[in-house]
C-alpha cells in the first residue's frame, strides 16, 4: 500500500465544487471515478481544499492510498488521457503514510479577479467578476494591509457550526491592477468557509467609496459578518497553490 499526492488543477465552471454531491458532478467524484478505473480497486481521494462551484484551482491538493504497481509519478500522465479536458493532473508522487492535505502545516495562496471596465468582455466572464463602476485600486491596497497578520476573521466568513476557531494568520495581502483587470492576492496559514469572497467583496465597498479603508481594521475588532461586504460571486477565485512545510 502506498500513499499518492496529486497536484491538481481545474476550471470549476460547471461542476458542483471539490466534494462529492448526491446530485452533481464534482472535481472528487470525477477523480474517484477515473482513479479506480484506471487502477482497478476503489480509490476515495482527500482533497486539501474543498473548493465551491464555480471556483477553480491551479494547484490544489489531494492523496489517495493504492495497492496498485504503477509508479506514482506515471499517474498523473495516465490520468490526464482519462480526465475530461477541463481537469489535469500537474503532478503526481508518492509521500510518507501518514501525509494528510489538511492537516499539515501549509501555506495557501488565493487569487481574485475583478474586470472593472465600461462593458464586461466575454472572453473573461467565467474567470473574473465584471464590475462596472470605477474602483480605486490604491484605497483597496490600503484597506488589505489591514489584513496582514494573525487576527479573528470572524467577520469575513460564512458560519460554519463545526468551526469555532475563526483565527487564521495572512501573511501577504496585495492588490493589483494590469489593464482593465484587478487582482486581490491572499496568502495565509488557512481560509474559512468564503473568506477570500467576503474578502472581495469588502474591498470592493472600499474601492467604490463605500467604506473607508480604515473600516476594514473596525470589522476585524467587531467579529460581525454582517458588519461585512456581500460575498463576490464564485468564478472570480482560483486556488493558485498550496505550499507544504516541515519534512513534507
Amino acid at each position: 500500500m502506498k500513499r499518492v499526492k496529486l497536484t491538481v488543477a481545474y476550471d470549476g465552471t460547471n461542476y458542483c465544487g471539490w466534494q462529492v454531491q448526491p446530485n452533481g458532478v464534482t472535481i472528487e467524484s470525477e477523480l474517484n471515478r477515473h482513479l479506480s478505473e484506471l487502477l482497478g480497486e476503489p480509490i476515495r481521494v482527500i482533497g486539501a481544499s474543498r473548493t465551491d462551484a464555480g471556483v477553480h484551482a491551479l494547484g490544489n491538493v489531494a492523496v489517495f492510498d493504492t495497492q496498485a504497481r504503477m509508479p506514482a509519478e506515471k499517474i498523473s500522465y495516465a490520468m490526464n488521457t482519462r480526465l475530461p479536458a477541463d481537469i489535469r493532473i500537474q503532478d503526481s508522487c508518492e509521500v510518507p503514510a501518514d501525509f494528510h492535505p489538511r492537516f499539515c502545516k501549509t501555506r495557501k495562496t488565493y487569487e481574485y479577479r475583478i474586470l472593472n471596465r465600461r462593458f464586461p468582455d466575454p472572453t473573461k466572464r467565467l474567470y473574473s467578476l465584471f464590475y462596472h463602476y470605477p474602483l480605486d485600486v490604491e484605497k483597496m491596497r490600503e484597506a488589505a494591509s489591514y489584513l496582514v497578520g494573525e487576527h479573528d476573521f470572524k467577520s469575513f466568513c460564512t458560519h460554519k457550526e463545526d468551526v469555532e476557531n475563526t483565527v487564521r494568520t495572512i501573511y501577504a495581502a496585495e492588490v493589483e491592477k494590469e489593464g482593465d483587470m484587478i487582482c486581490i492576492r491572499l496568502c495565509g496559514n488557512g481560509f474559512l468557509y468564503n473568506m477570500v469572497r467576503i474578502i472581495a467583496g469588502t474591498l470592493i465597498r472600499v474601492g467604490s467609496g463605500y467604506y473607508q479603508p480604515s473600516y476594514v481594521e473596525e470589522l476585524l475588532a467587531r467579529r460581525d459578518r454582517q458588519s461585512a461586504g456581500e460575498t463576490a460571486p464564485p468564478q472570480g477565485l482560483t486556488l493558485l497553490k498550496i505550499d507544504y512545510f516541515a519534512a513534507r
